[in-house]
């Protein structure tokens, strides 16, 4: 059980949720991460219905930094990213950020990445969205190595590394484990290949399912043991006082809905479940935000 901070996390209010989210029992902290928020997007967002970016990501705290904070005010729940788009990042750079954050925290890092979708942010960071997949794969092979003992030594087609000592090396061991949010052919075959769990978010249940055992079944044809990967979902969550009904999507609707669609998630051998309340209008100062771990917590633990 878990939660995401989301751009409500300011620094006021940030510190507060987190050790609130510790006391209640959550297992898991997660931020997001939006570079940007084009008045004219090159593509639509395919989490609303027009394809319209949502207000909450016109201003959202970096995640790694942000996770630093929080690690500092917590001192059991996990601090994830969910997610981190990987082109943006120079691999070296960024497993030397991740594998600091995780000394700092005492060993609680989980790493979720993707592969970026808006163009307009590709362009701002002066990165070509062709051949992103390729990249992020010998990226992930980057960190790897650079997590892995001294001396580290990498020579790929988009990166190399002379053979060097490069520190810090993450506590976690053989390093935090990674998730991808992924649906396309191409990037499941990614999770299989390199990822400790799957991280997707807004499918219903059943479909949830079902590609998971597909993944499952990739996985083991990557020579990997199956039943180490984890279902990590994010659920995009929406309360409304009055419920919904069959029509509606995973997570949004009445308490006893939301209650209702974490019982059969538990059902299909998720994992675990976080919470993302940034989509969630009523979530507007702290103490909306507290309120909401309240009964959240409440509702996804009822029938325990």
């Amino acid at each position: 059980m878990a939660t995401g901070c989301g751009s409500v996390a300011r620094v006021s209010a940030g510190s507060a949720v987190a050790r609130r989210a510790e006391e209640l029992g959550y297992d898991s902290l997660w931020v997001a991460e939006r570079l940007l928020w084009p008045l004219e997007p090159g593509a639509l967002y395919p989490g609303s219905p027009d394809g319209s970016l949502p207000e909450p990501m016109k201003s959202q705290l970096e995640a790694l930094e942000t996770l630093s904070f929080v690690a500092s005010h917590t001192r059991r729940v996990t601090l994830g990213t969910s997610v981190m788009n990987l082109p943006f990042y120079q691999p070296l750079l960024l497993a030397r950020r991740l594998a600091t954050l995780d000394v700092l925290s005492g060993g609680r890092l989980r790493v979720g990445l993707g592969n970026g979708w808006l163009p307009d942010e590709f362009d701002a960071v002066n990165v070509p969205m062709r051949g992103r997949g390729e990249r992020a794969d010998e990226a992930i092979e980057v960190m790897k190595a650079i997590w892995a003992d001294d001396p580290v030594e990498f020579q790929g087609k988009h990166f190399q590394i002379p053979k060097s000592l490069i520190g810090p090396k993450p506590i976690q061991k053989p390093h935090p484990p990674i998730y991808m949010g992924a649906f396309a052919p191409t990037a499941l075959r990614r999770v299989a290949r390199y990822a400790d769990g799957w991280n997707p978010g807004a499918l219903p249940i059943p479909i949830l399912e079902q590609l998971f055992e597909r993944l499952r079944q990739r996985t083991e044809k990557e020579g990997r043991d199956p039943s180490r990967l984890e279902l990590i979902v994010r659920a995009n969550l929406r309360l409304f006082d009055e419920p919904l009904g069959e029509r509606r999507a995973p997570f949004t609707g009445s308490l006893d809905e939301i209650r209702a669609d974490t019982a059969a998630l538990r059902a299909i051998g998720a994992h675990e479940l976080f919470f993302d309340v940034q989509f969630e209008p009523r979530v507007d100062s702290e103490k909306a935000f507290i309120e909401h771990l309240e009964q959240l917590w409440e509702a996804a633990n009822a029938e325990l």
